[in-house]
């Protein structure tokens, strides 16, 4: 404190000040310095909870202010004019120098009543026709902004995912939600209501500076929280009537996708089976399942949820291009991660609600089966009898044991599930084309294993419990085998039949060959390997049903004119040759 003077003294002084070419201010100075140093009384009656920034000299701040003389008559408001007050502290300050030092120590949202004594405001001589000399006067004020020019980008972590394989780089385009809001905490802007992620190139001047600075570095599903001095932002321009001139700015920014133009598909494989017997090319059709996500890890859609694989040709342009290319050289029941770029999945348009523009997909595969139109029965011999003399054949009567299966060893039916083994003819459009083709040329006690595709099993439409288009496994035993006859026979010649025939068959040689004869006559050609009775039908059955054939009279017995072969005169083939 300067010491007291009397009043002669300061009034003396005072007119010889007046009377110096001087500028106000300084006058002003002068006429503060010579004055009892009465302080700047500060009322912080708002200080926020939290405050991570006061108000020093060389700083800029933004507020709003009312000024009142003591008996509460106002002389000046920002709130009047529209407009806060923008100006830097300490140096070469706009404001008297009570206000400015007022302020110091502030932080934003703080409210303080600034009572100022005349020295330290407009002194003497006061301010025209508004502010009298000596008046004391006092400021209201509310903090709005704070930074300083040497400010840079600050980034808060405020959540990062442990696995980050890659983070934002320039050129990269990148799609994220945000909450904007000033300092003050006021919201201006939010991608999330509008229900649309924000996307851009990063580096290509397309965003605020400070955003393209506080973006770079930031890994999928990364939180961050970006604060950018108003130089960064919008500076002295402001935008629109949300963000005022001169603002900090507060974004919440969730990284939710990003990719570069020049990124091709990524394949991570994740289990492979041992050994894997064949990789798909091109052309073949291909059954799989998928979970698809985005880089966040939302779902978006998934074949387990309609329980059905998803069935198409590869390499044809039925699917995106980035599953297409993915699709290429999988093995059945191998777990692929791919990862699909914009430009090779929906590109910047998407796909209806479900898939967002410029949308990185991530699929979760996993292979079921694949097969090609042309692929033939492959047949796998486990187990072959060292004696192996009869094979079977088309119109054989077989038994057999069977398992089948899925490619990925999903369980379909046995023939464990019956009471006993199946018997069948084969050859006879019985069984699926491809299993009837497996089960020839075994021996008795084989083991074979055989893949049958779909167009030799059950074909696009499926069948009980199998799916369409479904590339079949089946374990195989042939139980036991005899040997058949050709369709539509009902007994065959092994050797030459006797010659003449009837004699042969005429055992007593009365000229007549009823039922019971002509039966021991074939039993015996069978028991003596001459000839053979369709198998699989009661033999006695088969003898009745070709001695009616024979007994053309149906008299109960057959003549040699009888067993003389009828041709059919428009065929000009014989209806029977089995005799």
């Amino acid at each position: 404190m300067f010491p007291a003077h009397s009043a002669a003294v300061l009034t003396a002084v005072r007119l010889a000040v007046l009377q110096q070419p001087m500028k106000p201010q300084a006058q002003l100075q002068i006429f503060s310095a010579l004055l009892p140093l009465e302080n700047v009384i500060i009322d912080r009656y708002f200080i926020p909870t939290h405050c991570s920034r006061e108000v020093q000299i060389g700083d800029y701040v933004r507020y709003q202010y009312n000024g009142t003389f003591e008996d509460g008559r106002k002389f000046d408001s920002s709130l009047d004019k529209g407009f806060p007050f923008v100006g830097q502290v300490g140096v070469e300050s706009k404001v008297i120098p009570g206000l400015d030092k007022g302020v110091q120590g502030m932080c934003v949202n703080e409210r303080r009543k600034i009572t100022i004594p005349s020295h330290l405001a407009y002194g003497v001589l006061g301010a025209g026709s508004v502010i009298p000399p000596d008046a004391t006067l006092v400021f209201d004020v509310l903090l709005l902004d704070l930074w300083n020019k040497e400010d840079k980008v600050q980034i808060r972590t405020l959540h990062k995912q442990q696995n980050c394989k890659r983070t934002v780089m320039p050129s990269d385009f990148v799609r994220y939600h945000y909450n904007g809001s000033l300092l003050v905490g006021n919201l201006f802007d939010s991608s999330h209501l509008q229900n649309s992620t924000y996307d851009s190139y990063v580096g290509q001047g397309s965003l605020l500076k400070g955003m393209e600075e506080g973006l770079l570095g930031m890994c999928v599903g990364e939180r961050r929280l970006i604060i950018i001095p108003p130089f960064l932002a919008y500076d002295d321009k402001g935008y629109g009537t949300k963000v005022p001139p001169y603002a900090t700015l507060i974004f919440d920014v969730l990284l939710v996708d990003m990719f570069n133009v020049k990124d091709d598909v990524n394949v991570e494989v994740q289990k492979i089976p041992q050994p894997c017997r064949r990789r798909a090319v091109g052309g073949d059709f291909i059954r799989y399942h998928y979970n698809g996500t985005f880089q966040d890890g939302t779902y978006f859609d998934s074949s387990y949820s309609r329980n059905s694989t998803y069935n198409t040709f590869i390499g044809m342009g039925y699917v995106i291009a980035g599953i297409d290319k993915a699709l290429q050289g999988v093995c059945v029941g191998e777990w692929r991660r791919v990862t699909v770029p914009p430009h090779l999945a929906y590109g910047e348009n998407g796909s209806g609600e479900l898939i967002p523009r410029s949308a990185v997909l991530i699929f979760d595969l996993h292979i079921i089966d694949f097969h090609n139109p042309k692929d033939q029965v492959e047949i796998k011999v486990i187990y072959k009898p060292a004696d192996c003399n009869l094979t079977s054949a088309a119109n054989d009567l077989i038994m057999y044991r069977y398992n089948c299966s899925l490619l990925d060893g999903t369980h379909l039916y046995s023939s464990d599930d019956y009471p006993e083994p199946p018997r069948v003819t084969l050859g006879q459009g019985k069984l699926i084309a491809g299993l009837d083709e497996g089960l020839q040329g075994m021996c008795v006690l084989e083991r074979r294993e055989i893949t049958v595709p779909p167009h030799l099993a059950h074909g696009t439409n499926g069948a009980l419990g199998v799916p369409s288009n479904a590339v079949l496994l089946f374990e195989l035993e042939l139980l036991q085998l005899q040997k058949g006859v050709p369709e539509g026979f009902l007994f065959i010649w092994l050797k030459d039949s006797p010659e003449p025939l009837f004699p042969a068959m005429d055992m007593n040689q009365d000229q007549k060959v009823p039922l019971e004869e002509f039966s021991a006559f074939i039993k015996l050609q069978v028991a003596e390997s001459r000839g053979r009775l369709h198998p699989g039908i009661d033999s006695d059955t088969v003898l009745r049903d070709m001695f009616s054939k024979q007994d053309r009279n149906a008299d109960g017995k057959i003549t040699e004119d009888e067993l003389n072969i009828i041709v059919n005169e428009e065929e000009e083939v014989p209806k029977h040759e089995e005799l």
